[in-house]
């Protein structure tokens, strides 16, 4: 169980057993529900070190072979978040920290990784769950955390028989997500130093959304975490929690590196603005994060265009000033053009706003 400290805001939602299954034909109408937690109450406190846990988010030539923990797994969200949600989207769910206006999670830690430690895709990823256990008296979020792999999240998430699983999953455990892989991923909102955010335009060869607009984001690596190890013999156990924690945060700003091709040293601590769930996707969870640069959207952009380690996943880069990403919402012709997980990030972005001093 990974839990974050007091003065981490963090919210989570979550996943379970996977089941093995050859992916098929995906599914495009699973779950057209979207949630937003209404009167939630802001926690601020001093800077905690920051973590990081991700999903499979558009990776190119994912390896489906990998193996998968059995183990369960799943997040527990303190109270304050079993409450009352409205229909806002038919193909994303939000899960906002705090009352718009106060900042999220805003964690403290060493930005220095060894620069290899990401930039291969990783077949075991982490999954969570949203069970409501007993949570300790300080702790705003506690995410319990397991293995799950690529192959599994297309046997399942995207499975055509997702509604059955799902179905089976509330009868055997009052949970409809059991059955699912449900791959937590990561994904940030990156505003440039003249107030410009960064999406990217997707490849058409990435198995999700390709050709769609996105942030940039992909999921952390229990290989960071636990080092020395074969990927094949990973076991829950073997991951520390603060090390775990501390993966969550950096692994958003390693995507940063790899995807945009933007120094480590040009980027702010993450601030983790919420959980957004991708319904296309039979609600798989992506912890949507806030970062500045210190660079210039012209910088930037010549920076990404040398390419970076994973420059095949994008094929262009698009700024919009913050003006605009605020209004962005009302804007259907470049909305319709977001991937969902952009969606949920951008609305995440207009509902916590960790940019406001």
């Amino acid at each position: 169980m990974t839990e974050l400290p007091s003065n981490t805001n963090v919210v989570g939602d979550i996943a379970r057993d996977a089941v093995e299954e050859e992916a098929e034909n995906p599914v495009k109408d699973v779950h057209d529900q979207v949630g937003h937690i209404k009167g939630q109450e802001p926690v601020q406190g001093e800077k905690e070190e920051r973590t990081g846990v991700s999903p499979l988010r558009g990776k190119a030539n994912e390896d489906p072979s990998q193996r998968v923990s059995k183990k369960g797994c799943g997040v527990d969200t303190c109270s304050c978040n079993v409450q009352k949600m409205e229909i806002l989207h038919r193909d994303l769910g939000l899960y906002p920290h705090t009352k718009a206006g106060t900042l999220a999670a805003h964690p403290n830690s060493n930005r220095a990784r060894d620069a290899d430690s990401c930039t291969q895709i990783f077949t075991p990823t982490c999954c969570y769950s949203e069970r409501n256990t007993a949570v300790k008296k300080d702790t705003v979020l506690t995410m319990q955390l397991g293995l799950t792999c690529y192959k599994d999240f297309l046997g399942t998430n995207w499975s055509k028989n997702v509604k059955e699983l799902m179905r089976e999953g509330e009868i055997q455990f009052g949970n409809p997500e059991s059955f699912l892989a449900q791959p937590l991923g990561v994904g940030a909102v990156l505003q440039t130093v003249d107030k410009h955010v960064v999406f990217l335009r997707r490849s058409q060869k990435v198995a999700e959304a390709p050709g769609l607009l996105d942030i940039p984001g992909g999921h952390p690596e229990p290989k960071a975490v636990c080092r020395g190890v074969s990927e094949e013999s990973i076991q829950v156990e073997q991951l520390p929690e603060e090390a775990v924690v501390r993966e969550l945060f950096s692994s958003v700003q390693t995507e940063i590196k790899d995807e945009v091709n933007i120094p480590l040293s040009c980027l702010s601590e993450p601030i983790l603005m919420g959980i957004a769930l991708n319904h296309t996707s039979a609600g798989r969870p992506s912890a949507e994060f806030y970062v500045s640069c210190s660079l210039t959207s012209k910088e930037v952009k010549k920076l990404y265009w040398e390419g970076g380690p994973e420059a095949s996943e994008s094929t262009d880069i698009i700024f919009l000033n913050k003006e605009e990403v605020l209004k962005l919402e009302k804007s259907a012709l470049l909305w319709s053009e977001l991937c969902p997980s952009a969606k949920g990030a951008v609305l995440l972005y207009h509902l916590v706003r960790p940019d406001l001093d």
